[in-house]
């Protein structure tokens, strides 16, 4: 016994002992029962996953494939309850002796890799360019030299060298394959050499070819002594024979666990033998998947099929598919498949239990506390790396995106050209006086609405940013700094261009001071409203609310500018107290008719009066308090910039940890969990 132990631990254990994950039964609405259900994700699970193999879990749509992998990754939320075990057990030389070593400790995110179904990427970047930040923001601590070489290993590993200088792809940029991109998201999650990769769905949409390339990928990767879990829908036959071994899955219940070759035995000693000409994987899904039966009554009551036709397609006329599956859980129960995975784990135990004794090495407890406090001095150093890292990658997605800024450059230009055109040299008569006013409005209306061009560019960030922050790589406050850093340039470029342009057009107060002032102002509100757009897309991530909502934001800010009615005669409830202490435009108009206006004098409306001076104007037609300096509304443009910041730390940090795993938790269509009445 104590043999096959040691042969089993010859690398590394993940093992699941009765896991089960459920849901409050709220989650799902009231049943007017009067008692309590608990509602199974997954129900009583036990196994093993073994390095040097990669184990496949299959099952119908809704089984609790993915929340099972979610369990074996720590990636469920507080909206779930677990119970069960599920720990690493590994092996480490003993000393200068041959005798090794077993040691057990609890599953962190730093010993799992997660790739989601979901491939998600900046486009503009190369598929070297990805692997390289991706390096550098997992392994901060290794030279260029050793960098280069985990990145030249990776993709040799995975298959991509052929397409390492070609671009991913978005909009507007033609790009790698599905194939490739799906390996790729394996090749980026591999190079922080974690001891477990778990895969959801990791061929789905890809053709059968691309399919065998991926998993072949994944055997190169347990080769190496990794233990690969991968969740995987209806396989071909050859994809099929790439795994080791199988973990078969209905309504969160095991069907089979064991290795693959022996699945199809299982099925004909229960009493549903795969027939001669049947891909294996379909033979298992059909025995266990119920909307089959569903989907032949209603063939049966539309008369589209024949008896013959039925007999072929059904193959299980000797009862429904939920008496099947119903067969095939008890016998697994009781088979040699379930004795053999529960005797492995019991000789672990027992070898761990005897490892222990002897030489009172450091409990799991200790070792994980140990860990953590060496992750987190090295953590202080890492930060600067990570800023520069993601400054870099972001500045580059910018630069390289012609929709990210590149089209709102042009469409800034060209709103300031027309605006020009419009209101060219506007001059101090009685007809200026409005008509500046209406100039700043119809500027800041069109410029800060610009910024909502940007929704779909910051929606893809965030979608990477959120993958990247799941794995634990870098925090929300590095990601805010560095993306504001690498926006910088043009935003300042944006102000000076079509702000010169527009101002040498007008011809507002004269002076550089005034023109360096309008400049300012400019890209104080473009920012506060970019930031405020990026908090929408932090809380909306469809894109379509999302725009409805920034265009919503928006308005509303705009709307207790003192262009549209001085601020006195605002209405106190909500639109002057607080909307126009909160709206960038507000302060942003405020600051620029100050500028513009005072020291200035400009004809009666009544031949022969005298001139009325800019400072009267603002005070009677607009209401402004001239107490307060022009650099006074410049101040609270910044003071929201830096709200507006920190409040986008805040919703991606909470929304990441919580609404964002909660769509995670929310059971698939199609699935129907073990309910247990309680009284």
């Amino acid at each position: 016994m104590d043999s096959e132990a040691e042969t089993t631990v010859g690398g590394s254990c993940l093992v699941w002992q009765d896991l089960s994950v459920t849901l409050a039964s709220n989650n799902f609405g009231s049943h007017g029962n009067g008692g309590s259900s608990t509602k199974y994700l997954v129900n009583g699970l036990t196994g093993l996953a073994q390095s040097h193999r990669i184990m496949a879990v299959m099952g119908p749509s809704g089984s609790g494939k993915s929340t099972f992998l979610d369990a074996l990754a720590g990636r469920l939320t507080t909206k779930v309850a677990m119970a069960g075990k599920v720990e690493l057990i590994s092996s480490c030389p003993a000393g200068s002796g041959t005798k090794k070593k077993i040691r057990s400790s609890p599953v962190t995110c730093r010993d799992v890799s997660y790739v989601t179904q979901e491939d998600v990427f900046l486009g503009t970047l190369t598929v070297k360019e990805t692997l390289s930040f991706g390096a550098r923001l997992r392994l901060p601590g290794l030279t260029k030299t050793e960098l280069d070489e985990v990145i030249e290993d990776t993709m040799a590993k995975m298959g991509l060298e052929e397409c390492a200088d070609t671009t991913i792809g978005n909009w507007h940029l033609r790009g790698i394959s599905g194939g490739e991109r799906r390996r790729l998201s394996i090749g980026v999650e591999i190079l922080a050499q974690p001891l477990v990769l778990c895969l959801d769905e990791a061929t789905t949409g890809l053709d059968s070819a691309a399919s065998f390339f991926v998993v072949q990928a994944l055997r190169n990767i347990a080769r190496d002594g990794k233990i690969v879990v991968c969740s995987i829908h209806q396989p071909t036959n050859d994809v099929f024979r790439l795994f080791d071994d199988l973990l078969l899955i209905s309504c969160g219940e095991a069907v089979y666990f064991g290795e693959c070759q022996g699945a199809v035995k299982f099925f004909a000693d229960s009493g549903f033998p795969c027939p001669t000409r049947r891909n294996p994987p379909d033979h298992f899904l059909r025995c266990i998947t119920p909307e089959f039966d569903q989907v032949l009554a209603a063939l049966k009551q539309t008369q589209r099929m024949n008896h013959a036709e039925l007999a072929a397609a059904d193959g299980l006329l000797n009862g429904t598919t939920a008496e099947t599956r119903a067969t095939l859980v008890k016998k697994y129960k009781s088979s040699i498949f379930s004795e053999t995975a529960t005797k492995k784990i019991q000789e672990l135990a027992l070898l761990l239990a005897q490892e222990k004794h002897d030489d009172g090495s450091q409990s799991s407890s200790e070792v994980v506390s140990e860990k953590k406090r060496k992750i987190g001095k090295k953590q202080h150093h890492q930060w600067w790396s990570q800023f520069c890292t993601l400054t870099h990658r972001s500045s580059l997605h910018m630069c390289r995106d012609l929709g990210y800024y590149w089209l709102r450059i042009f469409f800034y230009i060209m709103v300031a050209l027309s605006t020009g055109t419009l209101e060219f040299d506007i001059g101090t008569s009685s007809a200026a006086v409005i008509a500046r006013g209406k100039v700043d409005g119809f500027l800041y209306g069109l410029m800060i609405c610009l910024s909502i061009g940007g929704l779909p560019f910051f929606l893809d960030e965030i979608k990477a940013f959120r993958g990247e922050r799941e794995g634990g790589y870098y925090g929300e406050a590095v990601y805010v700094l560095s993306n504001f850093l690498s926006s910088l340039p043009f935003t300042i470029f944006i102000s000076i261009s079509s702000g010169s342009i527009l101002y040498s057009m007008v011809k507002f107060h004269p002076g550089f001071s005034h023109l360096l002032y309008f400049c300012i102002n400019l890209f104080f509100c473009i920012s506060v409203s970019e930031a405020c757009v990026f908090v929408t897309a932090s809380l909306v991530s469809n894109p379509l609310p999302a725009m409805g909502t920034a265009v919503g934001v928006t308005v509303l800010n705009l709307m207790p500018s003192i262009v549209f009615r001085p601020l006195p005669d605002l209405p106190k409830i909500f639109w002057r107290y607080p909307l126009s202490y909160i709206s960038y435009a507000a302060w942003g108009t405020q600051g620029n008719l100050k500028n513009d206006m005072m020291g200035l004098e400009f004809d009666s409306a009544i031949p022969g009066r005298p001139k009325i001076t800019g400072e009267f104007i603002l005070t009677n037609t607009y209401g402004m308090n001239l107490k307060y300096s022009k650099w006074r509304d410049v101040a609270a443009l910044f003071c929201l910039l830096l709200a507006y910041r920190v409040i986008l730390v805040f919703t991606l940090h909470y929304k990441q940890r919580i609404s964002s795993p909660f769509r995670r938790t929310q059971p698939k269509r199609g699935l129907k969990p073990t309910t247990v009445q309680q009284a």
